[in-house]
C-alpha cells in the first residue's frame, strides 16, 4: 500500500494535535516529522516523499504529543539562544523567556572581560545548564560553575556541559557557599538563576508542565519566593562587592521579587526588567560593599 503523501500526513497530525488543544499544532507536527526524517524543520517540505516506515513512527510521536507529552521530550532537544540542549524526563525544559536572563548575565560577564579580568560566573538551580553553557560559549575568557541538586537533572546537566568548559557541582543551592563553592566566597562576578517560583497553592494549567517538569524546579513555598530568598542570602556571600545577581521570576512577581533583595540589606541597585512582551521577568541586584 502506498503511504499517504507527507502533506496529507501533516494535515492529519495537525488536526489531531489541534483537537487535543496543543498550543501550536502545525509547528509541532512539522517538528516531529522533521525529527523522524532527520532533517531541519525548514527543509522538511523539500524532502522526497517518505517511505512506508515514516508513517508509524510519526503517528506514534503525534499520539504522544496529543497526550501532552512535551515536544522536547519527544525530540530529545531544546533550543536556547545559540544552543541545542539535550533534555528529557527529570530536567526542566528551558523556556525562551530565560534567554533574557542569560543575556543579562552574558552582558555583565562581557563587561568584566572588557575591564581586563576573567569573570567568574555561577549558575544556581542550573537544570539543563542553559544559562551556564550560554555564558561559557558566548563569553571568552570566562570561568563558569553550575549548581544543581536533583540527580536526574544533574545527569542532563553533565551531558550538556561536556566539552563546554562548565564546572558542574551536584549540591544544594542553600548550602553551596559552605560546601562546593566555599573557595569562591566574595570572588564571583555574576550569579545567575532561573529558580523555582510557583506558590504552593497555585494551579498549573499546562499538562506539559504539571505532569512532566520536575516538581523541584517548579514549587517554592507559600508565596513562590522561598528560592529567591535563598538566592539573596547565597548570592550575597558569593559575589564580590559590585557583583551582579540576575534571577528570573514569575510575571506576577515584578514587585515581590525585587522586594526580597531590598529587605535583605546586602544589595544595591535593585531593579526589575520586562520580557519581550512587556511582562515583568527578571530582577537584578548588585552586591553592596
Amino acid at each position: 500500500m502506498t503511504p499517504a503523501p507527507l502533506l496529507e500526513q501533516l494535515r492529519a497530525a495537525t488536526g489531531m494535535l489541534a483537537a487535543a488543544e496543543v498550543p501550536s499544532p502545525r509547528h509541532d507536527a512539522e517538528v516531529l516529522a522533521a525529527h523522524v526524517l532527520g532533517v531541519e524543520r525548514g527543509a522538511l517540505l523539500s524532502q522526497p516523499e517518505p517511505d512506508a516506515s515514516f508513517g508509524p513512527r510519526f503517528q506514534e510521536l503525534v499520539r504522544r504529543r496529543a497526550g501532552r507529552e512535551p515536544l522536547q521530550h519527544l525530540t530529545g532537544q531544546a533550543h536556547f539562544r545559540h544552543l541545542t540542549l539535550q533534555v528529557g524526563p527529570g530536567v526542566f525544559i528551558p523556556r525562551p523567556e530565560t534567554e533574557l536572563t542569560a543575556g543579562a548575565a552574558i552582558d555583565e560577564a562581557t563587561a568584566v572581560v572588557a575591564a581586563g579580568r576573567v569573570p567568574v560566573v555561577v549558575d544556581l538551580f542550573a537544570g539543563s545548564g542553559a544559562i551556564a553553557i550560554s555564558v561559557a560559549t558566548e563569553v571568552r575568557p570566562v570561568m563558569v560553575h553550575a549548581v544543581e541538586r536533583e540527580d536526574e537533572a544533574v545527569a542532563w546537566l553533565r551531558r550538556n556541559a561536556a566539552g563546554n568548559s562548565v564546572i558542574v557541582h551536584r549540591d544544594d543551592v542553600a548550602l553551596v557557599a559552605e560546601r562546593s563553592l566555599s573557595m569562591l566566597l566574595g570572588q564571583v562576578d555574576v550569579v545567575a538563576a532561573n529558580p523555582p517560583y510557583i506558590p504552593a497553592d497555585a494551579t498549573i494549567r499546562d499538562p506539559e508542565v504539571a505532569e512532566h517538569d520536575p516538581p523541584a524546579a517548579l514549587w517554592s513555598g507559600a508565596d513562590g519566593l522561598d528560592a529567591m530568598r535563598v538566592l539573596a542570602d547565597v548570592g550575597a556571600r558569593l559575589l564580590r562587592p559590585g557583583g551582579l545577581l540576575v534571577a528570573e521570576h514569575a510575571d506576577v512577581q515584578g514587585e515581590a521579587a525585587p522586594e526580597v533583595f531590598r529587605r535583605h540589606g546586602g544589595w544595591t541597585d535593585v531593579a526589575d526588567h520586562l520580557d519581550l512582551v512587556g511582562r515583568p521577568r527578571y530582577v537584578t541586584a548588585r552586591r553592596a560593599g
